[in-house]
């Protein structure tokens, strides 16, 4: 209670006593009643300053990167949110992930497709196989959503379109609902629902020819499907396949992988090696004025001997990181590095030097101070890449160190 109103209060008191003593005095008091009563209902409306919650928000951890991005998005909740385009791509990239499992996987999705989207065969075409039917929804599964994809499978294995899959998986953001989940723990009840569903979703859907109804062979075939094969992939086993792909970390992001340790170079020079070697005994020759076919002309300068042994090393540095980026980012990342860091040498390419020995190592050079950083791959390239890069170059033919 408030000063004010404890006064009030008081003056309230001593009218009921007065008016106690005196009838003269019950006017005052209905007066001073309601007075009272007006102010005691407004100090109900009014929570006192002193006793207000004051709201203090939770503020997140920051970072340099969380300041710059905000706070990472997991990929469970990133994948409810894209488009269509952007579920179809995340598709074709997890496909890449069932190579492992089978010996043959296709993508079968659109007009035609006949019930299938992503097929996975263990034995070749003609053996057994399994189906991923991928659909792009906002919520989960419904029975509503599957039914017209079952008489699809119905009608065109009855047809001798092809075979029965092994397993039948439905793969959406959000996985099956409640509903379709519990209807697809029960193979019984989910036949009896295609059936008492036919009418309304497959008569008419399966094809636009013709109207199929499900009587004589067609619903003898049916009920003797195996309906144990259907199932639903959850999203995070969708995300831990993907996860096993080279596209992974571009979808998502979290970083690449440590590179793994790889083979220092044989004794022996390989075949594989031949144009860029020949393209060093080519720089050396220029730089001695005699000609060098083999190491053991130089054995004399050890100097060019170890320049040729770092040289190599470099080459099967960057072929390593070539095979590192290959499995862990999409198609083209390595050789867009190798376009970037051609481009970055190729003032070096073009100026004077004093014979082609000095031609490589300027270019090397320059190799090895370019910015590249704005390249996936920026993380995890070692000096070694650099002048193996040029190697490489030389390898697929894309310059020489000698002008002809």
């Amino acid at each position: 209670m408030g000063v004010a109103q404890g006064v009030r209060g008081r003056v309230l008191f001593g009218h009921v006593r007065r008016a106690l003593q005196s009838p003269r005095h019950v006017f005052k008091l209905a007066s001073a009643w309601r007075a009272y009563g007006t102010e005691a209902k407004a100090a109900e409306r009014v929570t006192p300053v002193a006793s207000a919650a004051i709201l203090t928000p939770r503020a997140p951890r920051s970072d340099a990167s969380t300041t710059q991005t905000g706070l990472p998005v997991a990929p469970i909740d990133r994948i409810r949110t894209w488009s269509g385009e952007d579920w179809e791509d995340f598709i074709c990239e997890w496909a890449t992930s069932l190579e492992e499992k089978y010996e043959r996987v296709e993508r079968c999705g659109g007009a035609g497709d006949m019930g299938r989207d992503v097929i996975g065969f263990s034995h070749g075409t003609s053996g057994d196989w399994d189906n991923y039917q991928c659909k792009h929804y906002a919520s989960g599964l419904t029975p509503s959503d599957i039914w017209l994809e079952l008489g699809k499978l119905v009608y065109y294995t009855w047809q001798c379109a092809y075979t029965m899959p092994r397993r039948y998986e439905f793969v959406s953001p959000l996985g099956a609902g409640t509903k379709l989940s519990n209807l697809l723990r029960d193979p019984a009840k989910l036949r009896e629902g295609l059936i008492d569903n036919w009418e309304r979703y497959c008569s008419s859907g399966i094809t636009s020819t013709t109207t199929i109804a499900l009587e004589g062979a067609l619903l003898d075939h049916l009920k003797n499907l195996d309906f144990a094969i259907f199932g639903s992939l959850p999203p995070l086993s969708l995300i831990e396949q993907h996860a096993t792909t080279r596209y992974h970390t571009a979808r998502f992001g979290g970083g690449l992988p440590m590179r793994p340790d790889f083979d220092a170079p044989p004794e022996a020079v390989g075949a594989k090696e031949a144009p860029y070697v020949s393209a060093l005994w080519a720089a050396y020759a220029d730089h001695l004025s005699y000609e060098i076919n083999d190491l053991s002309d130089l054995h004399d300068r050890a100097d060019l001997t170890e320049h040729f042994d770092d040289s190599r090393y470099e080459f099967f540095s960057a072929e390593a990181l070539k095979a590192f980026s290959r499995d862990t980012l999409p198609e083209g990342e390595f050789e867009r590095l190798q376009e970037e860091l051609h481009f970055g040498i190729k003032t070096e390419l073009r100026s004077s030097h004093s014979d082609g020995y000095g031609r490589v190592l300027a270019a090397v050079k320059m190799a090895n101070i370019l910015p590249l950083t704005n390249h996936a791959l920026v993380t995890r390239i070692s000096v070694q890449d650099r002048g193996g890069m040029c190697h490489q170059l030389v390898n697929e033919g894309r310059f020489g160190w000698v002008s002809e």
